[in-house]
């Protein structure tokens, strides 16, 4: 089953999809109402996505045709200043939550809800400058700026804590990568999530264990203490860049409402423990024109615009950083020799550049006959997939304004005369690891990053990016007080270090 939409939709993956017969890029409001009525559904939950980026609830009861159709016509109220706040004052804070047509699917555990994720309006009946409106005017930018579409994938990774039941087949610290049953405990949990993200997005590329792993973590906070932790990455295939807005959020409650309800718990904390590795939320990065991927000009060689990209998010990595690490655990993560970057710098398959060029699947020999001599059938044309991966942020982001401050950069970048040349400039060496010492430092705490943004913030306020929220970050990482944090903790003995760092870590388990 596919939820590619050259398929026939009969194979789609997704429930919603194979019923009414047509892309989700086509729905109309009839389409639902349809839908509802000739499946009983009973329920319509309106899903957004508040400043915290979590998921937010509104339950409407299908009380007869004509409500039905009033909500999906014109949505609901909601109350702004609890939302977002200190974005809107309590005098000015109704907004309406509006329905997108095609974000909607299935409730997974209930077939008679219908959900359908929203975006905000203000009082006047247009786009509220709250984060997806600022995502969605970030993308009609760059279509206009590079005649083109960006495409966007996620990388969500996470650790799923679960109760130390026995001690058979027990994990080994940072040797977990692409483990299997049995000496993985939390499978059961993780092939709910795969098979449940798949089919509300229709967009997972896999999912797979990550490195880490914890026997029995310490912990001052009751929830994980003495339980045991195991890292996963969820991983999505392209998308437009504002669908992976509404996507991301929806998955990121999907992976922890199936953790509940398995017993389980989830956090996407940047760092869980010293010498484990930390989780991030790195993105890859496409664009494309007519339908068709111009990242690279010959197989391994990037385009003149995906260099022109990468000289964009290089050239105000700094302020960047600030949308996409945005807690003091997030830079104890930030640090030399855990394939996390700290160099502003790019390179080919290099895990210690701020940007990474991946293996692109774009060979000049045909994949499966290597292993398969014999296979005969014909190759497909459009088995190459170029992206370029910035890898700072992690599970702290605030999503949607991380996705529109990368999206604004990338335009920047594509419309520069020099970002090509600062792209040439910040590469490290091709199939070497390079001597990063030159390049410039990523903000090494919140606070840092957060005056970064402040230095930066007349090119994020002259892209689109409301004032008020750039405060509301910086305000959020200037709280972090995480300035000289590292230097306090190293003169510390061991065990009060130790303590110190998890206690910071910890802190924030299910803030975002």
């Amino acid at each position: 089953m596919f939820g590619d939409n050259s398929q026939p939709f009969e194979h789609d993956v997704r429930p919603l999809v194979r019923a009414i017969g047509k892309s989700p890029e086509q729905w109309q409001r009839a389409d639902l109402l349809d839908y509802c009525l000739k499946n009983g559904i009973q329920i319509v939950n309106f899903r957004y996505t508040a400043l915290d980026g979590k998921l937010k609830e509104l339950r409407l009861p299908v009380n007869s045709f004509k409500y039905l159709e009033k909500i999906l016509t014109a949505g609901e109220r909601v109350d702004g200043s609890s939302l977002f706040p200190g974005l809107f004052p309590t005098t000015e804070s109704d907004l309406y939550v509006l329905p997108v047509y095609r974000w909607a699917f299935i409730n997974p555990w209930a077939p008679d809800e219908l959900e359908i994720v929203c975006r905000y309006a203000n009082r006047e009946g247009k786009p509220a400058p709250t984060p997806d409106n600022v995502l969605a005017n970030a993308c009609q930018s760059f279509r206009e700026v590079a005649k083109a579409e960006l495409h966007a994938l996620a990388e969500l990774e996470f650790y799923v804590i679960t109760n130390h039941e026995d001690e058979r087949f027990s994990g080994r610290p940072q040797r977990n990568y692409h483990q299997s049953s049995p000496y993985l405990h939390s499978r059961p949990i993780v092939d709910e999530i795969t098979r449940v993200v798949s089919q509300v997005t229709g967009n997972v590329k896999y999912c797979h264990s990550e490195v880490g792993y914890i026997d029995r973590i310490e912990s001052s906070e009751k929830e994980i203490d003495g339980r045991r932790v195991e890292q996963y990455e969820l991983e999505f295939d392209l998308m437009p860049m504002e669908d992976l807005g509404c996507w991301l959020t929806v998955a990121r409650w999907l992976v922890r409402e199936i953790a509940n309800r398995h017993g389980a718990s989830v956090t996407y904390l940047p760092k869980l423990d010293e010498g484990m590795a930390g989780s991030g939320m790195h993105l890859h990065l496409a664009i494309m024109r007519d339908g068709v991927n111009v990242m690279q000009e010959a197989p391994g060689e990037l385009s003149e615009d995906a260099l022109k990209l990468i000289g964009g998010i290089l050239e105000n990595a700094p302020s960047l950083t600030a949308f996409g690490s945005t807690v003091a655990a997030s830079y104890l993560r930030l640090v030399p020799g855990q394939e996390a970057p700290t160099k502003i710098c790019w390179g080919y398959q290099n895990r210690a550049s701020l940007v990474r060029v991946p293996l692109s699947f774009a060979c000049k020999e045909r994949l499966d006959t290597v292993v398969n001599p014999n296979e005969s059938g014909d190759y497909p044309q459009n088995l190459a997939r170029p992206t370029v991966e910035y890898r700072s942020p992690d599970g702290s982001a605030f999503p949607q304004l991380l996705l529109a401050a990368v999206t604004q950069c990338a335009a920047a970048g594509l419309a520069s005369k020099d970002s090509l040349e600062l792209a040439k400039k910040l590469a490290v060496p091709r199939g070497t690891a390079g001597d990063l010492s030159h390049f410039e430092q990523l903000p090494a705490t919140a606070v840092a990053a957060g005056r970064q943004l402040e230095r930066s913030r007349t090119f994020y306020e002259e892209h689109g990016l409301e004032p008020r929220l750039i405060d509301l970050v910086i305000t959020k990482l200037e709280d972090e007080e995480d300035l000289g944090l590292s230097e306090k903790l190293k003169r510390l003995p061991a065990a009060e270090r130790l303590a110190a760092s998890r206690k910071l870590m910890h802190k924030d388990l299910h803030k975002h």
